[in-house]
């Protein structure tokens, strides 16, 4: 790999800021690589090569002072630029404002090159769609790379950028860390804006972040973006210090509860128990307490929540586009999950969408009154190793089929989305086939500084950064 790529994207910075590079040299060395790797995994949905290069002509300022970054191609705007949502029906949509988290890259110094693929609106745990086609695991190119900002953790993986922005609705960002081996943390509701024209999305079940390689960048970015927006209903609690500054800090001894068994009761793959429970037998070597718990929450109750809720905001987003265009029906321009998320969200009633909100406000209950005991819950991340491409695209044969996977693969991560806490996935893990395997810790909600200490704490004792995919 370029000398130049190896480092984080805060090394990356430094070097900027030394002179040991510029930030037009670093962009075309990042170029380079994205144009090597890109066609074999496709991650890339928009190339903005021009764009950044005009923009390495001039100056930099803020903690990523001419690093080339990657935003998600969904709900993440630059005006006039393309905004696919991994869609046709979007194909030639180009707003004319920029997301308010896009303008706190740009003022942390961040210079765009590229959009990253993702399957039409976000819909699956896997980065296939019609529009821009699948995305591959760099370990493997028979499988999925995750979901939904697997384009995202694909570029981090193959060495293309140190960090990318990521959102997450139900796993979106630990999900694709945990499949292509990096790190992913989805920060908790009202950490990050989601505006200007909206400052929730999925009932505040949607966040904003990254994935990266270390645990460093990922702090250091989210001290950069996070804060409240205006019009905002809330805002997580503010951090004491620096999220930057936990990661060197030491934990102290926590009290962490075991869930080896999500709420479905759907089997967990035997690779994927053992990579937890590794992770488990790591973290009493540092000095910390783990027990088997797990918080009692009904599963049937959150699941018809969560259809209730993006069956609704689905269809609300698809009319919304249909009448932008002047059309009536979305006709083929939508693949045959989404067509089904808009069936169910016109049959989704005023009361059903409120009996949703209060099942996520009791679980949000639970859940802190579970960690009133234990400060992080371990688990997995997916409850299988990374799955085959083409098992739950969102055009499938069989619907039936096509949720039973689902819902057996990735059983564990919508419950912070619902809660709104925040969780990490830690790449900690490898299948004995040679693919990735994610292990997710959870906190309390707005204790991100937390989740940061631990995860700096496990990355010095069990590194990481030296396992790569085996790409040019």
């Amino acid at each position: 790999m370029n000398d130049l790529l190896s480092h984080d994207a805060l090394g990356q910075a430094e070097l900027i800021a030394n002179g040991k590079t510029s930030p037009a040299e670093l962009l075309e060395a990042v170029i380079a690589r994205a144009e090597a790797t890109n066609p074999a995994l496709n991650f890339i949905a928009q190339p903005l090569f021009d764009r950044a290069r005009h923009a390495a002509t001039g100056s930099f300022s803020g903690p990523f002072a001419g690093v080339p970054f990657l935003v998600k191609d969904l709900h993440m705007h630059i005006a006039g630029e393309r905004s696919g949502e991994g869609s046709r029906l979007w194909s030639d949509y180009r707003p004319t404002y920029s997301s308010t988290l896009y303008e706190r890259f740009v003022a942390a110094g961040l210079n765009t090159f590229g959009k990253t693929t993702t399957p039409e609106l976000g819909l699956t745990v896997t980065t296939e769609s019609r529009a821009t086609g699948l995305t591959r695991n760099p370990w493997n190119h028979a499988h999925s790379a995750g979901g939904s900002s697997g384009g995202a953790a694909v570029a981090v993986a193959a060495g293309v950028v140190p960090i990318a922005h990521a959102s997450d609705g139900g796993g979106s960002i630990r999900c694709p860390a945990s499949a292509c081996g990096v790190f992913g943390l989805k920060p908790s509701r009202g950490r990050v804006p989601v505006g200007p024209r909206l400052t929730e999305s999925w009932l505040g079940m949607t966040v904003n972040h990254a994935v990266s390689r270390t645990v460093r960048d990922s702090a250091a970015l989210l001290d950069a973006v996070h804060g409240m927006e205006a019009g905002s209903r809330y805002t997580a609690p503010e951090p004491e210090g620096s999220f930057l500054n936990n990661v060197t800090r030491e934990p102290g001894r926590l009290r962490i509860a075991l869930m080896l068994e999500p709420l479905s009761g759907s089997p967990v793959d035997p690779d994927v128990l053992a990579a937890t429970l590794d992770a488990a037998k790591l973290l009493e070597s540092l000095g910390h307490q783990v027990e088997e718990a797990a918080p009692t929450l009904s599963n049937d109750e959150l699941g018809a929540a969560m259809t209730a809720v993006v069956g609704a905001c689905t269809a609300a987003d698809i009319a919304a586009r249909l009448h932008a265009l002047g059309r009536d029906d979305a006709g083929d321009d939508i693949e045959t999950i989404p067509q089904m998320w808009v069936h169910i969200g016109k049959q989704t009633t005023a009361l059903q969408l409120i009996a949703a909100n209060e099942a996520y406000q009791r679980a949000a209950i639970v859940m802190a009154e579970f960690q009133t005991t234990y400060d992080i819950i371990l688990s997995p991340v997916f409850a299988q190793p990374p799955i085959e491409l083409g098992r739950i695209d969102l055009s499938p044969p069989d619907l039936a089929e096509w949720t039973r996977t689902l819902l057996g693969y990735s059983p564990f991560t919508a419950l912070a989305n619902q809660t709104g806490q925040p969780a990490m996935s830690l790449p900690l893990g490898m299948s004995r086939s040679g693919l990735p395997i994610g292990v997710m810790a959870t906190a309390r909600y707005g204790d991100e500084a937390l989740l940061f200490r631990l995860a700096g704490q496990i990355e010095r004792a069990a590194p990481w950064a030296g396992k790569r995919p085996p790409l040019p």
